[in-house]
């Protein structure tokens, strides 16, 4: 062979950088495995096969044995962090991949990866080897020599580095390569607690080595030192030479340098397909297989170290493009060519759909074109210019054509824009986003992240087509038609292809009805109520927001008064100190990391009972949240178009299936304080023949405890009427129902409530005040009194443990990756999870069921009545007053009918001048 080159990879390292990069966006596999950690190692086995084509290779691995570190210095590596969970569960894959792909494994008790890799290094160098220590530990700059270099791996796009004598010279600032050990014995290494002399950072090593040359030299002239320089190496300087002897990595291991072992040849299809089928690494198994004919004929891919193709979305640039795939994309232009596509697709059974506007705001975005597609790889644009309405109306027929199945991502969005032009799109829909939220809830749904994933395919982006964001960033109108085709035609055609995936994925688990029959049905419901909007009056606000700010004055000079002096209450670091050093509310205060004093919502509601100041505190917060958040914002927020606010509900966030809002967050209007409340005021009818009327949910949740678990004694409660806080203090606190005080209801509230969450005794503890002990009694005696409750709640984490999974009554799926997970914390919150999912998920299964009943029946009747919002368990209406009597017989029997349960629904209905009214 024309070069011997030899790569060394530093397996954990790399693993734990390939963790870490994945783990704000983990990807799963459909039976809960968290591969981010393989997969980013996999590649870069590839990027180095692929790319580099070493003629050998080996990867290091650390052993769970002590090192002679160890030994030497009982708290070498004491301050690291347990092993995270999925670490563990990484390793065992990662070793067999290796051995998979026919390289040497490099391991031995009492010797770290680096060491192993050291001395392997050393020797290979001495007999002509180009050595390429693969990793991203700049320690393993002290091996490097004329043949050895540091092959730092590329991350999230950046180019790899690699360094040699130079590069290290430079960037430790450093006469000699081996001073890089005497710069790590001198600084430390906070990540392996090897202590290095305190107050020693980069400039002040290489100084000193530039005029010393080692660090036994700096201890040795200590006394030519200055100031507290002096002192720090006079009294730690041996501490110095000893954390350099632990930063040294060895190079005469008790390991050989076998040449012909180390030498790379071919992967074994019958040990990686099978844990590749498994990971589900669908893209890497080709690769690796299917282009091996193209590895051999010396075709270079570049891979990243976390880019896994259609495994998991990352910058590559070995995917698929635009550029690199057969596609017909086709440009549509005059009332001709316009006709001729219309009847093309009113001739098929479906199509995929999707609209280029001017704004994210769908009230205020105009139609810039519409892009379709029918079959992959070939798809067509149709700019608007200045005829957008004639171009809606040459396509509403076939859009409001019941029985054509309209395809898209996020079509809730399409569907309202299209109606601004008087298009009420009909008829089937397939949402590629919602489907994959159904079949991976806690993932990314966003189009060119699922293109990546499914596909290996790296769209157009945006702003490759309208410039980086910032002032100078075009709008699509203002683009090239023949430039925004290929972007809009891509969009199509690859939501058609997704949609192809998707769907069988969706029959394989069995969601066809909860995306068919509640899911898309509620974007057609949601699209309504963001269209329709609510109306908001804004004198009001005006008026509030003057209270809260004279309010927040009269509370600051409360608070000053109290303190006897002046200070900024929203600073918690002059907050801090006045709480806790001049006024001493509490012996020993609790601090943050970066050791201010705490001063939380928390701290200060433990301290308002007792102390004044506590209590002004949280008040003048909530003033000042208040105004800020709501009263001062919602004006803002009204459109011009229509003059109400239009929030953007949201299908695909919450993990539960329930519902959120956007801009403005209608779910977080505060309900518990009368400031709070009041806000709701300022949401009105439409007009004057039109009222707010509020149909709530009372108490969904518990019922559905009581129906899941078939508790008789919380059945009955719920079938006889009775108060079910009062029946449960009766019972946990021994009392007869007559004789329940406030105080035990409140209790038995929080535990009601609690029990859903999977509450602690401490938790509940801290909701009570209470001692911890006595919160125990509450609970023991919960269960106690409602068995079946707890029998339940085990029987569900034990099946949760088993599926790794729970479900909803709809058999929407909440996965628990961590539910046998040996971290207790982890464990715990899926455990809580197990508990709470199926039931709020349940909830927000049955209200998306009513609303759509509701809607259909509204549209039916022809009412004049609309659905505006939807909180939580709550439905709110812009109700005529002509319709009063109809409307509110039938929306309380489609919520109470919404899903047939064993305990019967109660729906609590008012009516008023505005919301508050209504609540």
């Amino acid at each position: 062979m024309s070069e011997k080159k030899l790569f060394l990879l530093d397996a954990f390292a790399l693993i734990y950088r390939a963790h870490f990069a994945m783990s704000q966006n983990p990807r799963l596999t459909t039976n809960g495995i968290n591969t981010g950690a393989i997969l980013g190692f996999t590649n870069s086995l590839l990027e180095i096969i692929t790319k580099e084509k070493p003629s050998h290779i080996g990867v290091a691995f650390d052993t769970h044995a002590p090192t002679f570190r160890h030994e030497d210095y009982k708290e070498y590596k004491a301050t690291r962090q347990e092993q995270p969970e999925e670490i563990k569960v990484a390793i065992p894959y990662c070793l067999k991949i290796v051995e998979g792909f026919n390289i040497p494994i490099l391991m031995k008790d009492g010797y770290e990866a680096d060491d192993l890799i050291g001395t392997i290094a050393k020797k290979a160098s001495k007999e002509g080897f180009k050595v390429y220590m693969m990793t991203p530990d700049k320690d393993f700059a002290q091996l490097v020599d004329e043949n050895i270099f540091l092959f730092k791996p590329r991350r999230m796009g950046n180019g790899v580095d690699i360094m040699g004598i130079p590069e290290v010279l430079e960037k430790f600032d450093i006469d000699a390569v081996d001073q890089v050990r005497d710069v790590l014995g001198l600084k430390g290494d906070s990540v392996d607690n090897i202590p290095g002399i305190p107050g020693i950072g980069d400039k002040t090593a290489s100084k000193l080595l530039k005029e010393y040359g080692s660090v036994e030299e700096i201890v040795a002239h200590a006394d030519e030192l200055k100031g507290a320089l002096q002192k720090r190496v006079q009294e730690h300087g041996q501490q110095g030479i000893m954390s350099k002897e632990l930063a040294t990595i060895k190079i005469d291991s008790p390991i050989e340098f076998d040449q012909t072992a180390l030498q790379y040849g071919e992967p074994n299809p019958d040990i990686l397909q099978p844990i590749f089928d498994k990971l589900e690494f669908k893209t890497i198994a080709r690769r690796v297989f299917q282009e091996e004919n193209d590895i051999k004929k010396g075709e270079t891919q570049q891979l990243g170290l976390f880019d896994g193709g259609g495994d998991a979305p990352a910058a590559s640039d070995n995917k698929e493009s635009i550029k690199t795939t057969k596609h017909t994309y086709q440009l549509v232009e005059g009332q001709e060519a316009i006709q001729q596509l219309v009847k093309k697709l009113s001739a098929k059974k479906s199509f995929c759909f999707d609209t280029e506007t001017t704004s994210l705001e769908t009230r205020e975005a105009k139609l810039v074109g519409i892009a379709f597609a029918i079959k992959k790889g070939e798809a067509w644009y149709v700019p608007c210019g200045a005829n957008a309405q004639s171009v809606a109306d040459a396509f509403k027929e076939i859009l409001e054509n019941e029985s054509i199945q309209k395809i898209g991502q996020n079509l809730k969005y399409d569907i309202q824009v299209m109606r601004n032009y008087g298009v009420h799109v009909k008829g089937e829909i397939f949402d590629t986003m919602l489907a994959h939220f159904l079949l991976d809830p806690e993932s990314n749904n966003s189009m060119d992240w699922l293109a990546d994933k499914f596909l290996n395919y790296k769209t157009i982006s945006f702003e490759n087509l309208v410039g980086p964001k910032g002032k100078n960033q075009k709008t699509i109108d203002q683009i090239d038609p023949e430039k925004v085709k290929d972007y809009a035609c891509e969009d199509a055609d690859i939501t058609l292809q997704l949609k192809e995936l998707l769907e069988k994925d969706i029959d394989e688990r069995k969601l066809q009805r909860l995306l068919h029959e509640v899911e898309e049905p509620l974007s057609f419901v949601l699209a309504d109520m963001e269209y329709e909007g609510v109306k908001v009056d804004t004198l009001a606000l005006e008026k509030m927001s003057k209270e809260l700010d004279e309010e927040s004055r009269r509370v600051q000079q409360e608070i000053f008064d109290i303190a006897g002096v002046d200070f900024n209450i929203g600073s918690p670091k002059q907050l801090g100190e006045i709480l806790f050093d001049k006024l001493k509310l509490v012996e020993k205060p609790k601090k943050t990391k970066s050791g201010q004093y705490a001063t939380g919502e928390d701290i200060l509601s433990k301290l308002a009972d007792e102390h004044a100041i506590a209590a002004k505190i949280l008040e003048f917060r909530e003033y000042q949240k208040l105004k800020s958040t709501y009263v001062d914002a919602l004006p803002k927020l009204i459109s011009p178009a229509s003059e109400r606010i239009h929030t953007d509900y949201r299908q695909t966030v919450a993990a539960t299936g329930r519902l959120s809002s956007n801009n403005p967050n209608l779910q977080n209007i505060p309900i518990r304080t009368e400031k709070g409340r009041e806000i709701r005021k300022a949401f009105i009818p439409s007009d004057g023949d039109h009222l707010i009327m509020a149909a709530d949910y009372s108490q969904i949740e518990l019922r559905i405890m009581a129906a899941f678990s078939k508790d008789e004694s919380m059945m009955n409660a719920f079938k006889e009427g009775r108060d079910i806080h009062a029946t449960t203090a009766s019972k946990v606190f021994g009392v007869d129902i007559d004789n329940v005080e406030p105080n035990m209801r409140r209790k038995a509230k929080e535990v009601n409530f609690g029990i859903i969450y999977g509450i602690s005794a401490y938790g509940l503890s801290q909701n009570l005040n209470i001692a911890r002990g006595e919160a125990q009694e509450i609970i023991d005696s919960y269960f106690k009194e409602f068995p079946n409750v707890k029998k339940y709640m085990d029987e569900t984490i034990e099946q949760a443990k088993k599926d790794e999974y729970v479900e909803t009554i709809l058999g929407r799926r909440r996965y628990l990756r961590n539910i046998n997970s040996r971290n207790f914390t982890m464990r715990g919150f899926d455990e809580r999870n197990a508990i709470n999912a199926p039931i709020q998920g349940s909830a927000a299964d049955i209200i998306k069921i009513a609303m759509i009943d509701i809607h259909k029946w509204m549209q039916s009747e022809k009412l004049k009545s609309k659905m505006i919002m939807q909180v939580h368990d709550e439905l709110v209406f812009d109700m005529h007053k002509d319709e009063q009597e109809l409307l509110v017989s039938k929306v309380e029997d489609f919520m109470k009918n919404a899903h047939p349960l064993e305990v019967p629904m109660e729906i609590e209905i008012g009516i008023g001048q505005n919301w508050l009214e209504a609540h």
